[in-house]
């Protein structure tokens, strides 16, 4: 192959990869953005709304957790291309199926099957984006694939607001067939061929639980990403709440709070990207954005009530912004580990902090049962953003590491 072409495969591999975390944020964030809708129209009482809403996105991640588990071990196994063709069949399927829900117990069976089907994109994309690129161009890569994918959620609450709740789900599904053509033209990483065929124990889960070193590795990998799903999880998905609660002036839709906030995050991606490029430093970056997150956390909290509906949205967008270092987050925990465990770290640690969302709505409904809504939000925030602090201290900067190793299981 000539290195045109070379590059030119690398350059589709990268957007392909991209697109299929378009797809993946697009149904993540959709279901927010139709709950109130759908639930209604399938007979839920108006008191059980909130209740019942946040079992479905309990169940929604629960599938992303075990999902994310079992397509981050396939990766390292059988390669990254494994996990970007069954993924995107599971999640097609399951969106499709959404479309024609009637009531509630089938609606967390098709939660919970598209959650474990969305679960090894982004991991097997940052994975196998991480190993193709060289490594100074490593950041760029992953910020393409983070900010292509973020916008799948502008794109749901623009289709979410002008289409009925059936026709968003369907479309999502056949989004998913599409890119699983696409997907024909990827090719492997190098790096995980060089050691297929070799004797080397691939895929090891418990070999991060078993070495207390690599156990607190991954941990702080997953705890930096606590402050992120906590605006996504809490602020964002009950933030019709919220603007009742702040006295909000003037109509606050999910939708477009999902749109503003989530049009931050894109923009935070390429900027944090960007940044972790010009400092050359991965921890540097991350400790300026959750910096920024603390800030506009207890913005939204303390410093809305009574505002318009316009400094509201604003407010979302600032706090967008502020969480959004996803694409180093992820970064940084796939260069933390070998070739052997990688794709099983990158894509569990990111369903792991979607999944954190529940306990941190537990925490939530606990909290706020005793202080309210606005402190219950606050108590809990605090809490995910102290131990984003205190985790990411602990990591390694691996800017510049070299990928082309492997853990001694």
């Amino acid at each position: 192959m000539s290195e045109t072409m070379k590059k030119s495969t690398i350059y589709l591999t990268v957007i392909v990869a991209a697109l299929g975390y378009f797809v993946d944020m697009y149904d993540l964030l959709l279901y927010n953005i139709v709950r109130i809708s759908s639930l209604r129209d399938i007979g839920v009482p108006e008191l059980d709304l909130e209740q019942i809403g946040l079992l479905l996105l309990n169940i929604q991640m629960a599938g992303m957790l075990i999902g994310g588990l079992v397509w981050g071990i396939l990766g390292d196994k059988n390669g990254r291309l494994s996990v970007l063709f069954g993924s995107i069949i599971i999640y097609s399927i399951a969106n499709l199926a959404n479309g024609f829900i009637v009531n509630v117990w089938q609606y967390g069976i098709v939660r919970f099957l598209a959650g474990f089907g969305l679960a090894g994109e982004l991991g097997a994309a940052i994975t196998l984006v991480s190993e193709i690129l060289p490594t100074d161009k490593r950041g760029y890569g992953t910020t393409i694939v983070a900010s292509v994918g973020i916008f799948g959620t502008v794109v749901a609450s623009l289709v979410g607001d002008f289409l009925p709740w059936r026709y968003t789900f369907i479309i999502g599904g056949s989004l998913g067939l599409v890119l699983l053509l696409l997907r024909l033209k990827m090719f492997e990483s190098g790096i995980f061929n060089s050691i297929k065929n070799e004797n080397i124990k691939k895929g090891d889960f418990l070999s991060l639980l078993k070495n207390k070193k690599r156990l607190y590795k991954y941990i702080n990998c997953i705890l930096i990403g606590l402050p992120l799903w906590f605006v996504v999880g809490i602020l964002v998905t009950l933030s019709k709440e919220f603007a009742t609660e702040l006295n909000i002036q003037g109509a606050i839709t999910v939708g477009k709070v999902i749109m503003f906030t989530y049009s931050g995050i894109v923009v935070g991606d390429i900027f944090s990207g960007l940044l972790s490029q010009y400092l050359k430093s991965r921890k540097k970056t991350l400790y300026v954005f959750i910096t920024f997150t603390t800030i506009m956390i207890f913005t939204y909290l303390f410093l809305s009530n009574g505002i318009s509906s316009t400094m509201y949205y604003l407010v979302c967008f600032l706090t967008g912004i502020g969480v959004g270092y996803w694409a180093v987050f992820v970064t940084i925990a796939s260069e933390q580990f070998g070739t052997n465990i990688r794709s099983t770290v990158t894509t569990t640690v990111p369903n792991f902090i979607r999944g954190s969302v529940i306990p941190i709505a537990q925490s939530y409904l606990f909290f706020k049962a005793f202080y309210g809504r606005i402190w219950g939000a606050a108590i809990v925030g605090a809490i995910t953003l102290i131990l984003s602090y205190i985790s990411l201290y602990l990591l390694e900067e691996t800017f510049s590491k070299n990928l082309d190793y492997i853990e001694e299981i």
